[in-house]
């Protein structure tokens, strides 16, 4: 007796995926398959990671984003990090001149030497301080190195998170320091009672429950307010705007965090969306910025919780949370495209508390009832799969419909308490545009195992940093 499939989904998938060979070996079908998701309109395309710890991962997204540079003409890059690390990593792979630190990803050691900061420093450093990320923007920087650096082939480097709030601070104060030394002092007045709470910000959010307590939201408010009012005289004082953008960035990004700070303490899902609006309106800032003398068209690098609608999650349907990738399909419509990536089993590196130090631990198959399951079920290694209304197959997508769980994997893993801690559930054709699927995955390339010590960011925490 022939042993059925226990799903009617695993033959469809067989018949209808597209196998990839690994990474290694050749790049060709993920080119091919970022060519059939993107038109001349596409004006974003985000692309997520089931775990911010899996080398095939960040290896897919950078080459799939390779492509979108060289063949599409994407000039932005905006990725899930903080942004005074981003920018200093953007002057490097942009060659820009003007005042402001360099970064590179790449050893500490190594980066002192040649005159750079390392860049991602903060907890988790392994997520954005590996050697994916590095070669990455090595790649990046041989790119742009012949190009104006103000041009629109250049391509720039972003980050769209909102945990930097007394890196940010400072960095509006050594910009006004250039362009304004008034206003700087006005900005140290203003901040310093912030200042206070920046290496443990959540502290304030805390404080802010308490009866009388007079919060900094008036002052980091006005702040924003007169660097806004001098836009036109800043702007024209340096480098064709580029240092008053990064300055209007970081002083809003104070402000969005002083709210989200007191927000978290009211309820997880205000604070969330709280920060997934903050990073789709840094996107919509550097579009328009980027946009201003040639079309801007943007890659996303962020988890898979935060690209994927969360309107097909019950991120959205029990906890009404919302995400950047929700955000651009309602704004943008179908010229923003996002791009899911998933795996089964292998090894990640990640941590079992907050700022503790990374560890490489094995992966547990997929659960009974999960996308990751179905797909193992079907044999093939590693395959992309279009999940769009007329390119899917009619009848595989509508078997994939089904409300299956999906496992979310952030900085830390529990498989201990591995149902609770890092699934959810979701319908994936309604969640993505495309999916890449690796059976078998191994930890990123990690430039270091100890960790920094820092304060714990509580929302980061479920489903265990993301």
């Amino acid at each position: 007796m022939i042993a059925m499939d226990p799903d009617p989904a695993v033959p469809l998938l067989r018949a209808n995926v597209t196998p990839i060979p690994p990474l290694n070996e050749s790049t060709t079908a993920l080119a091919t398959f970022a060519s059939w998701l993107v038109s001349q309109d596409t004006k974003i395309v985000l692309i997520g990671d089931a775990s911010h710890g899996t080398s095939e991962f960040y290896a897919a997204r950078a080459e799939l984003t390779k492509h979108l540079i060289s063949e599409h003409g994407f000039n932005i890059v905006a990725v899930e990090a903080d942004w005074p690390d981003a920018e200093a990593v953007d002057r490097y792979v942009r060659h820009r001149p003007g005042p402001g630190p360099r970064a590179s990803v790449g050893p500490a050691g190594e980066a002192r030497k040649a005159g750079r900061e390392p860049a991602f420093m903060r907890f988790p450093t392994w997520m954005w301080r590996n050697q994916e990320v590095q070669g990455f923007t090595e790649w990046l920087r041989a790119w742009n190195k012949r190009k104006d650096p103000k041009g629109a082939e250049a391509v720039g480097f972003y980050g769209l998170d909102l945990y930097s709030l007394g890196a940010s601070m400072k960095a509006v104060i050594d910009y006004l320091e250039h362009v304004d030394k008034d206003m700087a002092e006005t900005a140290k007045e203003r901040y310093s009672r912030m200042m206070v709470w920046a290496e443990d910000p959540h502290e304030y959010g805390l404080e802010a429950l308490a009866a009388g307590f007079r919060g900094c939201e008036k002052d980091v408010v006005r702040m924003l307010r007169d660097l806004l009012g001098k836009r036109l005289e800043y702007a024209t004082a340096s480098w064709d705007g580029e240092e008053f953008h990064s300055g209007e960035q970081n002083a809003r990004l104070v402000k969005d965090a002083e709210q989200y700070y007191k927000a978290m303490y009211y309820g997880r899902d205000e604070s969330w969306n709280l920060r997934d609006r903050h990073m789709f309106e840094t996107l919509v800032r550097v579009l328009k910025h980027r946009g201003k003398n040639a079309p801007a068209r943007a890659v996303v690098w962020a988890h898979n919780s935060h690209v994927g609608d969360a309107r097909a999650t019950s991120m959205g349907w029990a906890r009404e949370e919302l995400n950047i990738g929700q955000l651009c399909k309602e704004t943008f419509g179908k010229t923003a495209v996002n791009i899911g990536c998933s795996g089964n089993t292998g090894t990640v590196a990640a941590a079992r508390r907050w700022d503790g130090d990374m560890q490489v631990m094995k992966v547990r198959p997929g659960l009974p009832n999960s996308y990751e399951q179905l797909m193992h079920e079907t044999a093939v290694k590693s395959f992309v799969l279009d999940l769009r209304e007329g390119h899917c197959n009619e009848e595989l997508r509508k078997a994939l419909m089904k409300r299956r769980l999906e496992r979310f994997i952030g900085v830390i893993y529990a498989p201990q308490t591995e149902r609770q801690s890092h699934y959810s559930w979701a319908v994936l054709p309604e969640q993505f545009d495309g999916w890449v699927w690796f059976d078998e995955t191994r930890h990123v390339g990690v430039l270091e195992v100890h960790q920094p010590h820092v304060p714990l960011e509580f929302d980061e925490t479920w489903p265990f940093g993301l």
